[in-house]
This record gives C-alpha cells, structure tokens and sequence, in this order.
C-alpha cells in the first residue's frame, strides 16, 4: 500500500518540519505541515482542520482514521506500508527463544511474535541530520 504525497521544504512564515498534501480521492486535497514536538491523534485532527477550512472536522477525523486503520490492516496482513520521503512500516519475525527472568535468573520461554518495523525514508533521514 502506498500513499503518495507531495513535500514541500517550507509552508508559512515559520516554515516546516514536514508538509505534505495528500490527495484524498474526494476530489479535494488535504494540506498538512508538522512543526516537531509530541502530537496526539486529536492534535493531528486538529491541526488539518485547522490548516484546511475547506474541510469539516469529522471530514478529517474519518480520513486520519482510515489511513491509520488501513495501514494497520496492511501490517496485520504482513504486508508493508511505504509513505513516499517519509519511511516504511513493516513486520518482522521474531522466533521462539528462552529469555531469563531477571527477577530470580530461571529459564522462560519465549513465542515466537510478529513485533512493528519502522525505517525511514531519505527524506525524513536528511532532516533529522540538517541537510
């Protein structure tokens, strides 16, 4: 699954770490620019909405979880998700094992899981080391 987005280097007076416009298929696009720090959901919805006038809340709410629930589907499928510039999720194996507990030092065995692999893009690379 792919979501193509555009970037831009700098949005408004202030300028952006990340802006993207991502076109919804709605025959409207959204517009997004993220400045760094923590961000909630809420926050993201917030801020699209905030950014897009043109937009409704609940608009925007549905798309932020659409995207999060298909690329969760995409992964729980064992498929990967690439976000053009920004990175790539995937999943990746971890087989059985025996651990220790560090409590008392004994044998535990561990399953075998599926754990979240995240690596990022050259874009998001590049900005995080200033080029």
């Amino acid at each position: 699954m792919r979501f193509y987005a555009h970037n831009f280097k700098t949005v408004g007076s202030q300028g952006c770490y990340f802006s993207y416009t991502v076109n919804t298929g709605l025959g409207w696009p959204i517009v997004f620019c993220l400045n760094g720090g923590n961000m909630i959901r809420s926050e993201l919805v917030q801020k699209l909405v905030d950014e897009n006038p043109h937009l409704h809340q609940r608009d925007v709410e549905r798309i932020v979880s659409t995207i999060f629930e298909e690329i969760i589907n995409t992964m729980a499928g064992g498929d990967r998700v690439e976000l053009r510039g920004f990175g790539a999720f995937s999943v990746k194996k971890r087989e059985s094992r025996t651990g220790r507990n560090p409590r008392t030092g004994e044998s535990v065995a561990v399953e075998e899981k599926h754990v979240p692999f995240f690596k990022t893009g050259k874009l998001l690379r590049d900005r995080l080391n200033g080029k």
